[in-house]
């Protein structure tokens, strides 16, 4: 089988996807622009600001992207890649995408608030301090786990960093363009091809600039970056650095299917489907729990819920930056796929093993985009560039969602120091930084880092919860969300059960432990939406 074959078929999928079910998801949700976005009616120019649905769709999609759909699918294909594929693709349509389009449709509703306010405003007070406490943990633990990751790779590929570096300076000469010709729309067309070529003209100059510094320099270094973007209006540095390095994972996109088309590979890997793994276990629950960012992440309804719902112009736009920004990354994620599958099942266990994913991933793309005449070598750093790039959004954007969570949980506390937290950025930002600082530090994260998979799908399946709640007290039947909701919780409870007996079994009782903790964390939430709504029910009969 060709493997342009097998990417006409998923793109033709996921298109009729975002046509059809998405349109019916729509109508589900009363999408209208009737209700005024909260990027207007609390704009205050630093989170709150109303910006054109590409520009969102760059962001909302380059801070959901990170490595997630290239590193998960990859690891996943030990099982087999048609297993791969029909998880991407059905868990990307009825999962995915309505885990998205959900936290940030409830998110529009409820001020452009996170899943943790929505949550007290549906389950209650004790709910949202309880998802708070696990997202905010999850998110110091991803900005150091990041740190580490960009660090590494700066210090092996010193042109990436001068490439970032370049891209971080681009985007606030961009920003600062746009805010003066907001009002002209050529003026943002041509800002943007002029940004775009630009940027792809620093991808070359700085693997000609190498720059060097050790690692604990580089960690501050990011940190340091991370703690300005999140302080600063996000029209400033954020939203124009993700929306111009979106051009880079569309550019990598369009140059794997042309490559593909150019070169004509076939799928060399076996198709057998292989219930277990002696490293990773068995298929279900791991293949649902290490394919996240590409089928269906819980982290996607924190930015969602997070940054994204805070500058949408309308309501509908949520539709292509929500339903469509995860169909995208679904694709992605057959890409990532596709860059493996043209090796022998053998081959690829063992080069993953000795490289590792992304290496993997850019080795596989970069062979297959050097058909189009482009020297293998650049290529290769092109597609290694971009993973690191997306890396970088991840940071940030994490960075300003758990400034987001600190300050949420805060908001209500009567006491002097939980006012100044909620109300100060630049406070709550520190103490972000300082904890990721720390962890770094202490190199826990490193050993506690595989039970966020497990942690992350959680995430989802509460987020599902959350919106099945309120659907339900909107009177809207909440069937299309509650399915994939049970799935997410069959799959975590599992999962999250298999990880705290395999850990007691080795004596690490301090993971066993947090498997356990998080495991009734979740049956908590379930037992407050349910009481929250037997008192709906209770309620509406009174009334009635």
């Amino acid at each position: 089988m060709q493997l342009s074959y097998l990417f006409l078929f998923s793109a033709i999928i996921l298109t009729g996807a975002y046509f059809t079910y998405g349109k019916f998801v729509f109508k589900k949700f009363k999408i209208n622009n009737n209700n005024i976005a909260p990027s207007h009616r609390l704009k205050d120019g630093i989170d709150y600001v109303p910006s054109k649905p590409i520009v969102v769709l760059g962001h909302h999609f380059a801070s959901i992207a990170g490595a997630g759909p290239i590193v998960g699918p990859i690891i996943a294909v030990t099982f087999g890649w048609i297993p791969a594929v029909i998880w991407i693709l059905v868990g990307g349509i009825f999962f995915g995408a309505v885990h998205d389009l959900g936290s940030m449709v409830a998110s529009l509703r409820n001020d452009g608030k996170s899943i943790g306010v929505i949550i007290q405003n549906t389950i209650g007070k004790k709910g949202k301090r309880l998802f708070i406490l696990f997202s905010f943990s999850t998110l110091i633990l991803i900005i150091a786990v990041f740190a580490d990751i960009i660090a590494k790779t700066f210090i092996s590929n010193p042109g990436v960093a001068s490439a970032s570096i370049l891209f971080i300076m681009l985007a606030v000469v961009f920003g600062f363009v746009t805010k003066l010709t907001e009002n002209k729309k050529s003026a943002f067309l041509i800002s943007t091809i002029v940004g775009v070529v630009v940027m792809y003209y620093f991808v070359y100059l700085g693997m000609q600039i190498p720059f060097e510094l050790n690692y604990q320099t580089w960690v501050y270094v990011l940190l340091l970056y991370a703690f300005v973007a999140s302080v600063t209006p996000v029209s400033m540095l954020l939203q124009p650095r993700d929306y111009l390095n979106s051009f880079l994972l569309y550019g990598l996109i369009l140059a794997a299917i042309v490559g593909v088309v150019i070169a004509n590979p076939t799928i060399v890997m076996d198709n057998e489907v292989h219930i277990t793994d002696e490293n990773l276990g068995y298929l279900f629950p791991v293949l649902f729990v290490t394919i996240a960012c590409g089928a269906i992440s819980g982290f996607h309804s924190l930015v969602a819920s997070g940054t994204t719902s805070k500058q949408l112009d309308k309501e509908t736009d949520a539709k292509v930056v929500g339903f469509g920004g995860m169909l995208i990354e679904s694709f992605l994620a057959i890409i990532s796929v596709g860059a493996v599958v043209v090796l022998t099942r053998s081959d690829y266990l063992s080069r993953l093993g000795e490289e590792g994913p992304v290496p993997l991933f850019a080795d596989g793309l970069g062979s297959i985009i050097s058909s189009m005449g482009i020297s293998e070598s650049f290529a290769i750093g092109f597609v290694a560039l971009t993973v690191s790039a997306f890396a970088l959004t991840t940071l940030d954007t994490c960075t300003r969602l758990a400034r987001f969570t600190l300050q949420e949980y805060f908001e209500d506390v009567e006491q002097p120091i939980g006012k100044k937290l909620s109300q100060n950025r630049y406070l709550s930002t520190s103490v972000v930084v300082v904890l990721s600082v720390l962890l770094l530090g202490s190199g826990g994260f490193t050993t506690l880092w595989p039970i966020f998979g497990s942690a992350n799908q959680l995430l989802a399946a509460l987020a599902l919860l959350t919106i099945s709640v309120w659907l339900i007290k909107k009177d809207i039947n909440p069937t299309f969300v509650t399915i994939p909701m049970f799935f997410m919780f069959t799959v975590t409870l599992t999962s999250l059960g298999l990880f705290a007996y395999q850990n007691f079994q080795k004596d690490s009782y301090v993971l066993a432990f947090i498997a356990a903790i998080l495991f009734v964390l979740s049956f908590a939430l379930i037992f407050l939406a349910r009481k929250s709504l037997i008192k709906e029910v209770k309620s509406k009969e009174l009334v009635n």
